[in-house]
């Protein structure tokens, strides 16, 4: 039974549900790597990331660097001696760093790999309307996400499930998937599988502002998809034109309505309580919104405060 010396290295939520579970789990972590702490805010005053946050709490060393190709942070890496590097949701690192230990340094991604590498594997998922997905764990090499494969879990995707849920689920199916991998490790019996390399792959390319606008002129299935998938974070939007004015809207939660009509993609029926926009083969019925200026809330809610004109349009 090999003795783990581990160096982890992550920042958000998920990766300090990781960390959590290695600590609670009795494992030695030598030392957290994690993003340099950033204005954030209305008065920009720093704040720490999540895995800093934790690491503090438990007293384990801490590591912040702008530059890890740095010589500087390259020795602190070295001196503190680990023999193995756990990564989750991090950053691409260099040779010089992933290279350093004698075990090597493995990776958690939330996907089945090959399939969905880059940064937003949970959210394109949902939004290609998959109905299963997983967790990998792999040994880094010199390219994003294309290491030897140690070990994958699988689970369902549900139809009305939100990228919110799907990463909650995902985050712990994870930190027992890298349970599983350190111990493997430690008995020195880690069998790893080659990913293909010339499949043609989904991708998960980061998510940007215009990535998240809806074409309602898609089907309502894909439309539907898109709004679970970037639900809640960053959101999927879309304009309402309503008279002379256009309001930015984002769009948290949503329904299918499947049903004949005879009125324009986009066109919307509202009354007091719902309101609905008719889409290809039906509509999608809007549960929790955002206006700009406002908190999300219940559409029922919203429309309250909100008129309405009758020609109004969602674009």
């Amino acid at each position: 039974m090999k003795d783990l010396r581990i160096v982890f290295m992550g920042t958000p939520e998920f990766a300090t549900t990781i960390l959590a579970k290695l600590v609670e789990n009795g494992h030695k972590v030598v030392g957290v790597i994690t993003a340099p702490d950033r204005p954030a805010g209305r008065g920009r005053s720093l704040q720490q990331s999540h895995v800093k946050q934790y690491a503090v709490e438990k007293g384990l060393k801490v590591l912040q660097p702008t530059n890890l190709k740095n010589e500087a942070f390259l020795a602190e890496l070295k001196a503190l001696n680990a023999n193995i590097q756990v990564v989750v949701a991090f950053r691409m690192l260099p040779k010089a760093v992933w290279a350093i230990p004698e075990y090597g340094t493995f990776n958690l991604h939330a996907s089945l790999l090959p399939d969905y590498r880059g940064a937003a594997p949970i959210n394109w998922a949902i939004i290609n309307g998959e109905r299963e997905t997983g967790v990998t764990t792999f040994f880094i090499d010199d390219k994003i996400d294309t290491g030897e494969i140690i070990l994958q879990e699988k689970t369902e995707i549900e139809e009305d499930t939100t990228a919110g849920e799907l990463h909650d689920k995902l985050m712990v199916m994870g930190a027992d998937l890298v349970l599983k991998t350190l111990k493997l490790i430690s008995e020195d019996k880690v069998s790893t599988v080659a990913q293909p390399q010339n499949k043609k792959l989904k991708e998960a390319f980061k998510i940007h502002k215009e990535t998240c606008q809806i074409d309602w002129q898609k089907p309502m299935d894909a439309i539907y998809d898109h709004i679970r998938g970037l639900s809640p974070y960053p959101a999927a939007w879309t304009h309402l034109k309503n008279g002379e004015e256009e309001i930015f809207v984002k769009i948290y939660e949503a329904m299918k309505e499947k049903t004949h009509h005879d009125l324009r993609v986009g066109d919307i029926v509202f009354d007091k309580k719902e309101m609905k926009v008719a889409v290809e083969n039906g509509f999608i019925k809007l549960l929790e919104i955002q206006l700009p200026g406002k908190r999300k809330m219940k559409t029922k809610d919203v429309l309250n405060g909100l008129k309405i004109e009758k020609n109004a349009q969602m674009a």
